[in-house]
């Protein structure tokens, strides 16, 4: 029965921050409307002649648009010297048939939101990140649809994400897809690409009206190895070669695009909207038309350039979606309806009036104009009202008569820039009263989960009648709540804007449930001595762009301050012992916090300031060599460490005996070799020829560490989860038995230890050796933790004692109830999943996702462990904090006396004996409620941030990324916490008791 109340009631709060979760992101992260119209032209009046009867555009994933630097700060990049040579000399030999652009890429900077945008010229949006991994098929008009309204041939090889998107577009017989995901392969997809685009441009009959070919060799070089690696210059030159080639055998009646669909960070990443990142190049050449009469008479308010830093020059800068203008009327069709971008003017300026460049602009401007009227009759066409005004004084401005050539020009192409920038400034339709609702939700859910942990700590042993009183409560509030939801909605659907019946259920069910709680049982006022200043401050960091970029910097300030008030006990400590021992354990536990502090990655806005360490570099993601040779002894050493912590309770016998060295080290030794192997690799130690075998022997070598400490640890651990020796030596005659249980004073914790380092053991394994490192001082860091917070619990003790019963010192009688936790306690433990998250090489950036660990148990991506995997690697240090949450209860925590319930014969009331177990499960709720408060108003600090700046500069650079984090975070606490009480606590608590009572016997 006590496992069903402390359970519920762990669910519930799940529940309430699922709710919250959804209603705020429903109302914050909606997706760009799609318009389902698309342009008919059948008098030709939104077209021109066409200047080629064909196609060929060539993705090279990931070509960034570079320079060279006369000053070392930023590395000249061998994409200037390798891929945009060939364009340059053409450039400088053919100035009216050739063009180079740096072009950007609006973020996400990830391949499908830059297919979508280089086919329809839309604008992504930042939630359709997560479709990246199996999008749907574009349904809004595009370059492909208009093709094959024209009854134009389309062929495509390479990257498979173009099959999601437009799976009936291209011809069968020309279409040649492959694996996108597999990132440790370099060459196939390259290489298939080459094998299918020779044959189609020597076919004298040319098959195709248009063509697509996407690389992803360089990709998949700068995520796996990093920029600078060698690996990445031969990339180029073949790529270079390529180029030569598909030059050579073009006609004159064909128009070659190249371009890079992002860009990529100085780590060989991409997905955000950092410089790097979404400055792509692109370069355009026609071998024989040319494109352009003069294209230094053009208006030079018509071109933008673009300066890099450090740059000693500027470039010539498009917007990437501005090829879609271009590149439709170049082939003779029209603009895709709901394009943002602008016609490309060096493209069209092929006579000396400009008439051509008039009337190109002319038909683009019509074409967004219409797209504009359409998308403000649509039912999201308020997210215009700001904007209107001066898109209508834009208008009004084109349709002047007396402008000369120059300005007519000018005023279209301002027309365009400025409904681009408009569009930009909504492309998150924000519903206010959805994120108010799911706000005060996740608010709400922070005082409710604060009422049941200030109530359950008061509770004491009758913790478990407090919650059973408690959850009915919330259940009826739920029910009363539920049918209020439905009464609203039904009576009220006209004024609740963008929501249902669910909406209003899921709003009002949990939040009348926590008023119920609150209401009997209000949480008590924190005194100032009490109030939680570590998490109050890193809360309110969030309003702040500068410390959500540093706040890896601001948690080991934050972690070491919330040590101190413990370090400052043992200093008063009157046991010379205990002092020592509080002493040397926060000292310990400092140092681990600092060596952890030192390991991070860099996000953009660090920089000038932040030297990357998890890396060997900022541009060669391998690990630093200290690392390589410390990875094996940590692996060796976490065992034997663990168990020297166990020692000092004496509970390193029993399991731990042969669960440490037998099940545990070796697991940990499998998924460091593994990574060692994957480095042999990588760093090309090894030659070729061992690839394959490398690849075979670390697929296998996770594999093993995984099922051995999943399927033989945790079955172990299940069978005989207890570290205690039992001795009974003979009884001598007239004596009794005597029986000495070893282990005793640690029983709880000593086992539920071992459950942790089965998932430690895991996120282990997922993560790369610089972050094992870190893991390994995280658990140091932890177990240190415990030491310090059990002595102080002795302290705090005694100190009662000395105050209200000095004999009963003098005597040594300890109550048999040890000190409440403290929501303080949980703290630290709190902060130290936030701290390793960024010591194991993370940041709350999309380009920080390591996406080498998608490939551990599978050469290949498959969506399902690729997907755990990679979760496990980024918010594996997360979940660790969650599970070992339990610990703050069970750590040297002795069972209590048992045997059958006993009364005295002359009272009238019995005198209850508590169960061993039932003691522990009420403290392990009130530790796993404490972790859950701290990630909740972590989550609910993001939230406020996210929605009051939701039109801030930086929102989708900082605010709502971090959001996202907390998102993530918070639901794997939650699991987590149910997990550790649920399974652990149960098995741990349910397996001393039955113990102990056959001793009593």
């Amino acid at each position: 029965m006590a496992f069903s109340k402390g359970f519920a009631l762990l669910f519930f709060v799940f529940i309430l921050h699922f709710a919250g979760i959804y209603l705020f992101t429903n109302g914050f992260l909606l997706t760009r409307l799609s318009l389902p119209d698309f342009t008919e032209c059948p008098d030709s009046a939104c077209t021109l002649p066409p200047t080629h009867k064909r196609a060929v555009l060539l993705i090279i994933d990931a070509l960034r648009f570079d320079f060279v630097s006369p000053d070392p700060p930023i590395p000249a990049s061998p994409y200037h010297h390798n891929i945009l040579t060939l364009p340059r000399e053409l450039t400088a030999a053919h100035p009216r048939n050739s063009f180079l652009f740096n072009a950007y890429s609006d973020p996400p900077t990830a391949t499908l939101q830059r297919i979508k945008a280089l086919t329809t010229g839309s604008l992504p949006t930042f939630v359709d990140i997560g479709s990246n991994f199996g999008g749907s098929s574009i349904a809004e008009d595009s370059i492909m649809k208009q093709l094959r309204l024209a009854g134009k041939q389309a062929a495509f090889m390479g990257d498979d994400t173009w099959m999601s998107v437009f799976p009936d577009s291209f011809h069968e017989n020309m279409t040649f897809p492959y694996d996108s995901f597999n990132v440790e392969d370099l060459h196939t997809v390259d290489n298939g690409v080459i094998e299918h685009l020779f044959p189609l441009l020597e076919d004298p009959t040319k098959p195709f009206d248009f063509l697509v070919g996407h690389f992803l060799g360089v990709d998949h070089v700068g995520h796996r190895l990093g920029p600078d690696h060698p690996n990445m210059k031969d990339k180029l030159l073949q790529m270079n070669d390529v180029l030569k080639r598909v030059v050579e055998l073009l006609d004159s009646d064909t128009l070659l695009v190249v371009l890079g669909d992002h860009g990529m960070d100085r780590s060989g990443d991409h997905g955000g909207d950092g410089t790097f990142e979404t400055s792509s190049a692109m370069w355009i050449y026609s071998k024989s038309a040319e494109l352009s009469i003069d294209p230094f008479a053009i208006p030079s308010g018509l071109l933008q350039y673009t300066t890099f830093p450090k740059a000693p020059t500027s470039h010539r800068s498009i917007q990437q979606i501005d090829l879609i203008p271009t590149l439709s009327l170049l082939l003779g069709l029209p603009i895709p309806f709901n394009n943002l971008g602008t016609v490309i003017p060096e493209l069209f300026y092929r006579d000396r009036n400009g008439a051509s460049l008039t009337r190109a602009l002319e038909i683009n401007v019509a074409q967004v104009k219409s797209y504009l009227d359409a998308y403000r009759s649509s039912s999201s066409g308020g997210e215009l009202d700001d904007a209107w005004q001066n898109l209508k004084s834009a208008w009004t401005a084109t349709q002047v008569i007396s402008l000369t050539t120059e300005q007519q020009l000018m005023v279209m192409s301002n027309y365009t820039r400025v409904a681009l920038a408009a569009c930009r400034s909504i492309w998150a339709q924000f519903n206010p009263f959805l994120m108010g609702l799911g706000l005060a939700l996740l608010g709400m859910g922070v005082l409710a989960t604060w009422s049941a942990y200030s109530g359950l700590s008061r509770a004491g042993d009758n913790w478990d009648e407090w919650l059973g009183e408690q959850l009915q409560n919330y259940v009826r509030g739920a029910a009363v709540g539920s049918i209020v939801g439905l009464l609203v909605y039904l009576g009220a659907e006209s004024y609740l804007p963008g929501m249902d019946a669910l909406d209003c259920i899921l709003f009002c069910s949990p939040l009348v449930g926590c008023i119920a709680m609150i209401a009997v049982s209000p949480p008590p006022l924190p005194s100032l001595t009490s109030i939680p200043v570590p998490l109050i401050l890193h809360a309110l960091a969030f309003l702040s762009n500068s410390f959500t970029f540093w706040e890896d910097r601001l948690v080991p300030f934050l972690l070491v301050t919330s040590i101190a008030p413990f370090a400052l006990k043992g200093i008063t400590a009157s046991s010379s012992r205990l002092r020592w021992r509080i002493l040397g354990f926060s000292a310990l536990f400092t140092v681990c916090v600092r060596i952890i502090s030192t390991s991070t990655v860099c996000r953009e806005e660090q920089q000038p300031y932040c030297h990357v360490t998890f890396y060997a570099s900022s541009s060669l993601p391998t690990p630093p060599l200290p690392v390589l040779y410390l990875a094996i002894p940590a692996a060796i050493s976490l065992p034997w460490v663990l168990r020297s912590f166990l020692e000092i309770s004496r509970s390193h016998v029993g399991l731990a005996r042969i669960f440490l060295p037998v099940i545990l080290m070796p697991a940990l030794l499998a998924g460091t070799a593994g990574w060692l192997l994957e480095w042999l690799d990588s760093a090309g130690v090894s030659g070729s020829e061992w690839t394959e075998i490398l690849r075979l022997a670390r697929t296998w070598l996770v594999r093993s560490a995984f099922f051995f400490i999943l399927v033989a640890g945790g079955s172990l651990w299940w069978v005989v989860p207890l570290c205690l020796d039992i001795e009974s030596p003979p009884a001598q005659a007239g004596e009794k038995r005597q029986v000495t249980v070893i282990g005793y004073a640690n029983a709880f914790g000593s086992s539920y230890l071992l459950f942790w380092t089965i998932f430690l053991s895991v996120v282990y394994t997922t993560t790369q050796l610089t972050g094992q490192l870190v893991l390994a001082l995280t658990a140091v860091a932890l177990v240190a933790y415990l030491e310090v917070l059990d002595s102080v619990r002795d302290v705090r003790v005694m100190d009662t004692l000395a105050a209200s019963n000095p004999s009963a010192l003098l005597n040594r009688t300890v109550p048999s109830r040890s000190p409440p936790i403290r929501f303080f306690d949980t703290v630290p433990v709190a902060l130290l999943g936030v701290l390793a998250f960024y010591g194991t090489g993370h940041q709350s950036t999309i380009p920080s996702i390591q996406w080498k660990s998608a490939f551990l148990l599978t050469p290949t991506m498959q969506m399902t462990l690729s997907g755990i995997t990679v979760v496990l690697n980024s918010v594996g240090p997360v979940l660790l904090t969650a599970l070992a949450a339990p610990l703050l209860a069970l750590w040297n925590r002795a069972p209590l006396s048992v045997g059958p319930p006993s009364a005295e014969k002359k009272t009238k009331t019995p005198v209850k004996q508590v169960r061993p177990d039932a003691q522990i499960q009420g403290e392990s709720i009130v530790a796993g409620l404490g972790v859950m408060i701290y990630y909740g108003v972590l989550l609910l600090g993001t939230a406020v941030s996210a929605a009051i700046l939701r039109r801030h500069l930086m929102v989708w650079k900082v605010f709502a990324p971090r959001f996202m984090l907390a998102v993530v975070e918070m639901i794997v606490v939650d699991v987590g916490v149910l997990i550790g009480f649920g399974v652990g606590v149960q098995r741990v608590g349910g397996s001393v008791t039955q113990i102990f009572r056959r001793m009593t016997a």
